[in-house]
């Protein structure tokens, strides 16, 4: 039979599949259970359940949500769980029995979370995508994508609901931690990194799956930065915007997109055919599968009421061009009776089951739908892969404020008191999307500093103080004694995206662990978690108060998900290390910071405020946004790009070659990049473009390029960008590309407010 034969072309294979189809069985490969209640595991025995069974001979499943996820959600935790090879036993026995007792023996699409690792028991947990971001280095980024996509295909997750691409305009959102940045230049470089990592070479290698681009579209503009709330933006600025990086992630090749959960100008995301239709497919060309986000049909019905009710929000979808429902029930119970009244027609259904039946093909799925649970233990949590978390992590952490060079600490520096919420809770450095972590897995920051001076480790104090949200100040006393006995203080301070995996709580008068009947969550951040300001929660701020009032040397580490607005610490702490969620090797990449052995290269992807009254702040307004307000000006406290070094980089000689370009023509920017200082360190060049004068208003600048490299003491070195229509282009008239010509100015340095400046000009062709 066609579909059976590999030698054929994956739609062919699909086309013939879908012709010997029951209506019910192609609904039923638009529907998506979760994957963690197909099975019972007891025993160390896998059982697949009656219910999941009863699906599959109904009709079939077309895909599962989180087989392999592992979460207070699910609530699989590390006891219930599956260890890396039974978590792909049990997906070969889940695949086993769709193929074998299905009609046409169609396997199931395993669906996984992969935000920053694979959100199952063992895997590697790297670095939030905001840290990531701040590496600026997308080489190693898409290395960590192939880590990835090996963890997870390994236990035969073929899809993962990752990268994030929304840009981040109000970090008060509590899915700030999820994303790039605010710049989606930066966003679409590592947009397209993701794509390339993720699904390699070719989608049905061993090692690859397939990346789902979400959320499709403005999600990061919500009113207010609350999470899901209405985006108010006109179609030029969403085109030049927010679109951007999913359209450069189209063209590396996308197999699957999301959209958000949000309204733009009314129509929501779920249901813009102008956007799922009219755009992605017809003008970018999109082939893949549209998947909704978990609940995104149901808020048509009950959220933004624009469906009358259930069947109404079915149809309305998948007529918009959905092709699956993640983990809902709505497909599946109105579809098939939707067609039957009249109100769906078959070739609709034919369209979306066409769509998934030709990912599992090019997936190679029905050629080979089983894995080898002997590699998915050799490879998830490798050494190999630990270690590029601790370098993402290192180069992801940027240094704000470095006074009288008091870092890097000497090994012989005195005792170190470490002190606050966030020095020894592992969870708290993970960030939101995490599975369940044995104590061991994670190296605090506490456990980073012992292990970097564990030939003295009794020079190293710990106090945690307080928690991250309460107002119990009971640790304060050990905290200070602590403080008091130290000759230098880390304080480790910030926010928490950990929800309750029941690891009790710590005491605050002794710094210890202990379990309690009560469980604590300290979760400020996160999905659903937005925030009014941008201050530390609980009394943290307090706590810093006293232990500054000891006049000792105090060096900040924030471990969070969003920026952080606390000026007092900007004026009075010595140093100041900005962390986000480090991931599991955090705290080997910090304490590899604070004495030396990594030069801090983070740099800022996401302009930190003074005050939240200030917001928006990202470094592309338009030059009409004003200057300041009544209390202060409008100017970020650290703004886009910036992040200090333990040496010094000098620019000069910046050059354009040539000055004067057709539209249609390239210019050479160079400039020479010394290392001035006396240590080793990697600086990230930037290039910024602004049009001088244009038809539609402009943001005063534009990030459209950038280069991350590593320099010797004295040494210099040269680096060139490209400029032509590429960068130079923006929405114009009836919202198309356009070069317009005229004055730009082009300008090279170390983040956006410090740069080298030349002019261009661009004629008409």
């Amino acid at each position: 039979m066609t579909y059976k034969d590999s030698s054929k072309p994956a739609l062919e294979r699909a086309e013939h599949l879908l012709s010997l189809m029951t209506l019910e069985e192609k609904i039923g490969q638009l529907v998506q259970p979760f994957g963690w209640m197909t099975y019972e595991y007891k025993d160390g025995q896998i059982s697949l359940t009656e219910s999941f069974k009863q699906q599959v001979k109904n009709g079939g499943v077309g895909s599962l949500y989180g087989v392999l996820r592992a979460d207070p959600w699910t609530g699989v935790t590390l006891e219930s769980g599956l260890s890396p090879k039974e978590g792909a036993q049990a997906v070969n026995e889940i695949q086993r029995y769709a193929i074998e007792n299905s009609r046409l023996g169609i396997p199931i699409l395993i669906g996984e979370e992969c935000s920053h690792g694979h959100m199952a028991i063992g895997g590697t947990v790297f670095p939030v995508p905001l840290s990531l971001g701040s590496a600026w280095n997308v080489d190693l980024y898409r290395r960590m994508c192939r880590a990835v996509a090996i963890e997870t295909r390994s236990q035969g997750g073929a899809a993962t609901y990752s990268p994030v691409l929304d840009v981040v305009r109000d970090p008060r959102w509590g899915r700030t931690e999820e994303c790039f940045g605010e710049d989606p230049y930066l966003i679409s470089k590592f947009g397209v990194a993701s794509v390339e990592g993720l699904q390699g070479e070719q989608l049905d290698g061993k090692d690859s799956v397939v990346a789902t681009l979400k959320h499709f579209v403005g999600y990061g503009s919500s009113e207010g930065g609350r999470n899901a709330g209405p985006v108010h933006m006109g179609l030029r600025e969403l085109l030049e915007v927010d679109l951007l990086p999913f359209k450069k992630a189209v063209e590396a090749g996308a197999a699957s997109i999301m959209p958000a959960y949000n309204e733009i100008d009314g129509v929501p995301c779920t249901v813009n055919s102008e956007l799922l239709d009219d755009l992605l497919r017809k003008e970018w060309g999109f082939d893949g599968m549209v998947i909704t986000d978990c609940g995104a049909i149901n808020m048509l019905a009950s959220g933004h009421d624009t469906a009358e009710d259930g069947m109404d929000a079915a149809v309305q979808s998948i007529r918009a061009g959905i092709d699956m429902e993640m983990s809902g029930e709505m497909f599946d119970k109105y579809l098939l009776e939707a067609v039957r009244l009249g109100k769906l027609e078959t070739e609709v259904i034919d369209r979306a089951a066409l769509r998934v039946l030709s990912l599992k093909f090019r997936l190679g799925l029905f050629d080979n739908p089983y894995v080898d649970p002997d590699r998915a233990e050799e490879v998830i949590g490798s050494s190999e892969h630990k270690e590029i978390a601790r370098q993402l992590a290192a180069e992801g952490t940027v240094l704000l404020k470095n006074e009288a060079g008091i870092l890097p600490l000497s090994k012989a520096s005195g005792t170190i008191a470490v002190i606050g919420p966030n020095a020894d809770q592992g969870y708290n450095q993970l960030g939101d999307y995490t599975s369940p972590q044995p104590p061991d897995q994670v190296v605090t920051v506490l456990k980073g500093i012992r292990h970097k001076l564990k030939e003295e480790v009794e020079r190293v104090l710990y106090a945690p103080g307080c928690r991250i949200k309460d107002d119990s100040k009971e640790g304060f006393e050990f905290a200070l004694s602590c403080a008091e006995q130290a000759d230098t203080i880390v304080m480790v301070l910030g926010g928490s995206s950990a929800r309750d995996f029941g690891e009790g709580t710590i005491d605050l008068r002794t710094g210890a662990s202990k379990v309690t009947e009560h469980s604590w969550s300290d979760m400020d951040c996160g999905e659903g978690i937005d925030r009014m300001n941008l201050q530390l929660s609980g009394v943290q701020l307090e706590l810093f108060e006293e232990i500054h009032k000891l006049g000792k040397p105090v060096i900040v580490v924030y471990i969070n998900g969003r920026p952080i607005a606390e000026p007092l610490i900007d004026q009075h702490a010595h140093a100041i290390l900005e962390a986000w969620y480090p991931g599991q090797e955090g705290g080997h990449a910090i304490a590899d910071i604070l004495f030396g052995d990594v030069n801090p290269s983070g740099r800022l992807t996401i302009s930190i405020p003074k005050h939240v009254g200030q917001l928006p702040v990202y470094y592309y307004g338009k030059r009409s946004r004003g200057k300041r307000y009544l209390e202060d000006d409008s100017q970020a406290r650290y703004p886009f790009g910036y992040g200090l070094s333990y040496t010094s980089f000098s620019y000069s000689d910046l050059k354009i070659t040539p000055e004067v370009i057709r539209a249609d023509e390239i210019a050479t920017v160079s400039v020479n990049v010394t290392n001035s200082g006396d240590l080793e360190g990697s600086e990230v060049v930037q290039l910024y473009i602004s049009d001088a004068a244009s038809q539609y208003t402009r943001p005063a600048k534009e990030l459209k390029g950038f280069h991350k490299l590593n320099l010797k003491p004295g040494e210099t070195q040269s680096v060139e960008f490209t400029v032509g229509a590429e960068e130079l282009q923006y929405i114009g008239k009836d919202y198309k590309y356009v070069v317009e010509p005229g004055l730009f100015r082009v300008m090279v340095g170390r983040h956006v407010n410090d740069t080298l400046s030349v002019d261009l000009v661009v004629q008409e062709v």
